[in-house]
């Protein structure tokens, strides 16, 4: 919806999927922000906040979810790296999708055919998209605000998005924004058109998350 037509900060919330007031900031006023309100915002403020219908709104967060995104970014850049397929990037890597809306996915790969002139971009948040993007579910985060995310990344060219469920230790994977796969921890996850020959177990994911449960396990 057109940030401009809304009247009341319950329509505000209701359309960015549900969230609680506290992760909108009011400075600029909702509908009004920039990307260069959110660099500056970012640059000295935590925790990170995105663009979204031109309101900065604070990244939902959690320990859990931020130890579970780390492995998996060390999980793909093991496959890419070597491969020269492309990079990896974390939360604070923020794309600028649709106008008014920058969003920084968990982890996000971006292929070599993204990079322009094959090169990393030097401007904070680079008018792409990535291929693949991956939302590690956070205590804070709605089902409305996901699925709005999931058509924004598509909508944007991302052709693949996982949702990781620390919790329920299973990952959705996503082709469009409607075509699912409900993957768990006892299965395989691949990386389809965007990384073939890409695998890797479910559970590898969230081995971390047993390891500080059993450290001496």
């Amino acid at each position: 919806m057109n940030a401009a037509i809304t009247n009341t900060m319950a329509e505000r919330l209701a359309e960015l999927g549900g969230i609680v007031p506290q992760r909108i900031r009011v400075e600029p006023a909702p509908g009004t922000a920039t990307v260069e309100d959110l660099a500056h915002y970012n640059e000295t403020h935590s925790p990170l906040c995105e663009l979204i219908d031109s309101t900065l709104v604070e990244k939902a967060v959690g320990y859990e979810s931020s130890l579970v995104a780390v492995t998996i970014a060390t999980i793909l850049n093991a496959f890419v790296r070597p491969r020269k397929l492309g990079v990896i990037s974390g939360a604070d890597g923020m794309f600028r999708l649709i106008p008014g809306t920058t969003r920084g996915p968990d982890v996000a790969f971006t292929s070599v055919a993204r990079l322009q002139g094959g090169k990393i971009p030097r401007e904070a948040y680079p008018a792409t998209a990535p291929d693949l993007a991956v939302e590690v579910l956070s205590p804070g985060n709605t089902k409305a605000e996901m699925s709005r995310k999931r058509i924004e990344y598509f909508h944007s060219g991302v052709k693949l998005v996982w949702i990781v469920d620390c919790h329920d230790r299973s990952v959705a994977v996503y082709t469009s924004p409607s075509s699912v796969t409900e993957l768990k921890e006892t299965q395989t996850i691949a990386g389809g058109e965007v990384l073939p020959g890409f695998t890797a177990p479910v559970a590898d994911f969230f081995s971390d998350l047993d390891f500080y449960q059993n450290p001496t396990a």
